[in-house]
């Protein structure tokens, strides 16, 4: 039961946070529960290849290179998906950032 209302609230957050940040959009609350399903198997088995690839640039910018593997991971999201749209990189970074933050929310309040 966890794991739908955390599914559902972060679809919620995701299509506000989608119609409020700049350069990005969605368009409706099926593409972004889709969205987040496509965000989850993307973090589950692409993430941690990507962060095998770039573990030296990883430990040269102390860890900041994994919010460039967020933002990626994002984009890769939008090409996937034809209900979601990112218009650029800056874009996704500041997406997959405030998701980032908002996703923590909801893991600790459903928690």
């Amino acid at each position: 039961m966890g794991f739908i209302l955390k599914l559902l609230l972060t679809a919620v957050l995701t299509y506000v946070l989608a119609n409020f940040l700049p350069g990005a959009h969605i368009d409706g609350f099926g593409s972004a529960i889709w969205l987040v399903i496509v965000l989850a198997l993307l973090n589950a088995f692409v993430k941690p290849v990507l962060q095998l690839i770039g573990l030296p640039i990883t430990i040269i910018t102390l860890g900041l290179f994994l919010l460039v593997i967020n933002a990626l991971i994002v984009m890769l999201a939008s090409y996937l998906l034809s209900g979601f749209e990112i218009s650029g990189f800056f874009s996704a970074l500041l997406f997959s950032i405030v998701l980032s933050l908002v996703t923590t929310v909801v893991d600790r309040v459903v928690d």
